[in-house]
């Protein structure tokens, strides 16, 4: 007789997976995590954050399996994990998305619009995906405590980046050197490898071509061949 009891094969793992998250809700079970352990070591974790301006993708879910494992591992280690979260505010993706829905385009269109009333709706789309985020990271199964996440914007957090930058600097490790980066005229800034692929501009392309062929005076037998553009060419 076998040792094992029959596996179901009507089993609905949606179903499952939304009884396991209820009940982590009903029960607290993260928040108790927490105080239970209170006086337990610190262990520390900050969310890096995600760009406050769209919805969660297959990158976030891959990276949140990682961020969901390893705090898991050290609570059962004993230790107190509070896991914040937390929103990138800073940046073109954010500038973008506001100039796309005010028709704005270029420093000119911001200045005449008012530096006040653009900065204010940057602001305010901060957290207009803060909703299906949260049920989205919920989803996953990770633990993420929401109600105390931080913003980049903060001035506490742009304080602390200030101060941090400051004692790297005092330590002599900050050095000034030189480094090919994406760069944006307009806007008067470096890009990320993320923000030139922005508005589509390094899409792939096919482009025409054409080739020239030159007969050689001194041998009419033999041509050049050359593409406008090239430099160089070869013989055929």
């Amino acid at each position: 007789m076998s040792r094992y009891s029959p596996v179901r094969t009507d089993v609905h793992l949606p179903a499952t997976e939304r009884a396991v998250l209820e009940r982590w809700e009903e029960d607290a079970t993260f928040e108790r995590s927490i105080a239970q352990r209170v006086n337990a070591p610190l262990y520390a974790f900050d969310d890096g954050p995600p760009f406050a301006t769209g919805l969660p993708h297959y990158g976030h879910i891959l990276t949140s399996y990682v961020k969901d494992v390893v705090p898991r591992y050290f609570t059962m280690r004993g230790y107190r994990v509070p896991r914040r979260w937390g929103w990138d505010c800073h940046g073109l993706p954010v500038e973008y998305e506001v100039e796309k829905e005010l028709g704005l385009s270029g420093p000119g269109d911001i200045a005449a619009l008012g530096l006040d009333r653009f900065t204010e709706a940057c602001r305010a789309l901060v957290l207009r995906y803060a909703t299906e985020w949260e049920h989205i990271i919920t989803r996953l199964g990770r633990w993420v405590d929401f109600k105390d996440a931080y913003r980049t914007m903060d001035r506490s957090y742009m304080e602390s980046v200030l101060w941090a930058f400051h004692r790297l600097h005092a330590l002599g490790l900050v050095y000034e050197g030189q480094k090919v980066v994406p760069y944006c005229c307009p806007c008067q800034t470096p890009l990320s490898n993320f923000e030139a692929r922005l508005d589509d501009a390094y899409r792939p392309r096919t482009d025409l071509s054409c080739t020239v062929k030159f007969r050689l005076r001194a041998d009419p037998s033999a041509s050049f061949l050359n593409r406008p553009g090239f430099s160089g060419g070869h013989f055929v």
